[in-house]
């Protein structure tokens, strides 16, 4: 009974769930109720979560990836005394897998195809391009990226990674920090955005930056609508300056019948599905054995957020 006690135990909440509750047996923890447990799997949004969190509580798991609405909720502050984490990564293939389909299926002009009632063959001739030879830049180069960068790899294109250290990426011909954004936008062919959704990445793609792109170039966001200036993406789309845009999120979203993107030829709008409901459970279970694995072992907790970043 003692090294029983000595196991962490967490709780998951609001509900009971079989598939993690079998997660966190497998990473080496025990179940708890919520007012003895060491950890929190938390299942829902910050309505109705535990505030303020006992004292006996060391970390908490979020069930997804992006957390803007519990540092709005001033849930997670620069001050707070516990470890949290968030579900990035965990969806990280199903998602690449998606924005691998928006751009080629940009880059192969198929929405135009898609809407053609008539044989068009000669006007697709100067539309129709290809990844292999392209380079693609990763803005955000997390999990979805790292996931992504092996897919893009295998259609013979290259990546350059950006992310906030500038620390090297894994199959990225070269990484830029942040600070280095700039010198991206003129240099690559395509654009997948998937940072995080911070005040510092408000509007990331605006104007200039879309100005600095080929005529030819795709913008895939699946990451958050707020990175993209909305106005300024729809402007670009219509005077040519890029070759069209493949969107997952938007801003404003839900995004309302007879906004301009739903017109444009060169867009394709899909309702922040790039990770379906059918896949998200076994996934996150598994992001939540590896954790509470860690956890058991006093290791550093994968997708930890920084509480002063903000992500």
């Amino acid at each position: 009974m003692a090294d029983d006690v000595a196991v962490p135990a967490v709780a998951i909440g609001p509900a009971p769930d079989p598939l993690l509750e079998d997660a966190v047996r497998r990473g080496g923890a025990r179940l708890s109720p919520f007012e003895s447990a060491d950890a929190l799997v938390w299942t829902a949004g910050p309505i109705g979560f535990p505030d303020p969190l006992p004292d006996n509580i060391r970390w908490v798991q979020l069930d997804s990836a992006g957390v803007e609405q519990w540092f709005d909720a001033k849930l997670i502050t620069p001050d707070t005394p516990i470890m949290w984490t968030s579900a990035a990564g965990a969806f990280a293939a199903t998602v690449a897998e998606h924005a691998l389909t928006l751009l080629l299926a940009g880059v192969r002009a198929l929405p135009e195809h898609m809407a053609a009632r008539t044989w068009r063959q000669h006007d697709f001739y100067s539309k129709v391009g290809t990844l292999r030879g392209a380079m693609v830049a990763m803005v955000g180069a997390g999990g979805i990226g790292r996931a992504l960068i092996p897919m893009l790899a295998s259609l013979g294109a290259d990546v350059i990674a950006v992310n906030r250290s500038g620390s090297p990426v894994p199959g990225a011909i070269e990484t830029l920090p942040t600070t280095r954004l700039n010198e991206v936008w003129p240099r690559a062919d395509h654009f997948v955005i998937g940072a995080p959704a911070t005040s510092a990445t408000h509007h990331l793609v605006s104007g200039a930056e879309l100005a600095q792109m080929k005529s030819t170039s795709w913008v895939i966001n699946v990451a958050r609508g707020s990175l993209i200036d909305t106005d300024a993406l729809v402007q670009a789309l219509r005077n040519g300056s890029i070759g069209g845009a493949g969107l997952d999120v938007t801003d404003p979203e839900p995004l309302p019948d007879g906004h301009p993107l739903w017109e444009l030829p060169n867009v394709i709008i899909t309702p922040h599905d790039s990770n379906p409901p059918s896949v998200r459970p076994p996934a996150f279970a598994d992001h939540v054995a590896l954790n509470v694995t860690r956890f058991v072992a006093g290791e550093r907790l994968t997708a930890l957020i920084d509480p002063v970043v903000g992500y």
